[in-house]
């Protein structure tokens, strides 16, 4: 049987690429594409092979693993997280990711997933959103101005409405970055001198800090009926955000239970603590929010399907425009039994004299 085409050479989108494929659909289509395949695959939950994804900590951060397959493809991401590698330059979250065929084994997509995990957390949190909080929301606080937060606000504004943001950070320099990137984006912002004014008169508070510390950054006093919380942040073991009672006071939605428990803002609490995951909501198997006034949770860590739905995404865009290139990443074999074959000549060079092979003569 011949192999797949390109079993040997995947498509490869670098950063400069899924930069350009950004730029031609633009950030919104970018944002709506993802979230409709986030729902998709979520609602096919059970289709999947899970687990919480591996980890290797240090004093600096985490780097991390996160796989899945259903029955077609699997996907892995590699990302890490390390507050302090913008003092040398360097972004706080790099990843990338690859896509490959169940059947053979064969990758069919390597990629960049720094600017695509942006996007792909702000759409899985505007999911999250549009499921549980009320559909007149329509001002947004944004707590935590790094990086991230310019794609959770145009998220909220485009796929749920948002029109106002109320922003705070500890950093004054992070705000004026956001303000700068959202001059043009149409949203109304106010810069806030603390996270308790920030959340006065928000219908939706987003909390996207990046230190890796235990903190409360938003306690149950800051709060008012009717609130959803989108807490981004707490994302790893030993790193919060919510203050312990405003998770015990109020439904929790989460995305894989098992990973939020070790890594979640829920980490806090006891490990019986009852959660609803989102796709049991989303499936309609679950209660969401179950009135006006009350204030519902969704304590996001980021999921490997979330990567499963933005690679499928990538790819099938990136084939559809006719974006990337192919790299040679496995070896073309004449024959798949023979793999120093692919080697020339000048591998078996030496300049040691040859070693005459001893031979035994039979019986």
């Amino acid at each position: 049987m011949p192999p797949p085409p390109h079993a040997a050479s995947p498509l490869y989108l670098s950063a400069p690429t899924v930069a350009q494929w950004i730029e031609q659909q633009g950030i919104a289509t970018c944002l709506r594409g993802l979230c409709e395949r986030l729902q998709l695959d979520y609602l096919r939950w059970n289709e999947f092979d899970k687990c919480a994804r591996v980890p290797s900590h240090s004093p600096w951060g985490v780097i991390e693993l996160m796989p899945i397959a259903d029955a077609q493809h699997y996907s892995f991401k590699y990302v890490n997280g390390h507050p302090g590698n913008t003092l040398q330059g360097l972004s706080t979250v790099m990843a990338f990711g690859v896509l490959a065929d169940m059947a053979t084994g064969a990758p069919l997509l390597l990629s960049e997933l720094t600017l695509t995990t942006a996007l792909r957390t702000a759409a899985m949190s505007a999911l999250a959103a549009r499921t549980l909080a009320r559909p007149e929301s329509r001002v947004m606080a944004l707590i935590g101005n790094g990086a991230q937060s310019d794609f959770q606000a145009l998220a909220f504004q485009h796929l749920l409405g948002i029109q106002a943001l109320r922003l705070y950070d500890t950093d004054p320099a992070a705000t004026c970055k956001l303000v700068h990137n959202l001059r043009h984006s149409g949203l109304e912002l106010t810069v806030c001198q603390s996270t308790r004014e920030a959340v006065q008169g928000a219908d939706i508070v987003t909390t996207v800090t990046a230190d890796k510390c235990q903190a409360t950054i938003l306690s149950a006093d800051m709060l008012s009926p009717g609130q959803h919380i989108n807490a981004v942040g707490g994302d790893c073991p030993g790193k919060t955000e919510l203050a312990a009672d405003v998770l015990r006071n109020n439904p929790v939605f989460v995305e894989y239970t098992p990973q939020t428990r070790v890594e979640g803002d829920i980490q806090q609490l006891p490990a019986d603590f009852p959660v609803t995951e989102l796709w049991q909501v989303l499936a309609g198997q679950a209660p969401g929010r179950c009135d006006a006034q009350a204030i519902t949770v969704f304590d996001s860590v980021g999921f490997a399907l979330e990567d499963f739905s933005a690679l499928r995404y990538l790819y099938d865009s990136a084939l559809a425009l006719g974006l990337g290139e192919r790299l040679d990443l496995i070896p073309a074999l004449n024959d798949p039994k023979n793999l120093l074959g692919c080697l020339g000549a000048q591998a078996f060079a030496t300049t040691q004299p040859p070693v005459q092979p001893a031979l035994r003569r039979a019986g």
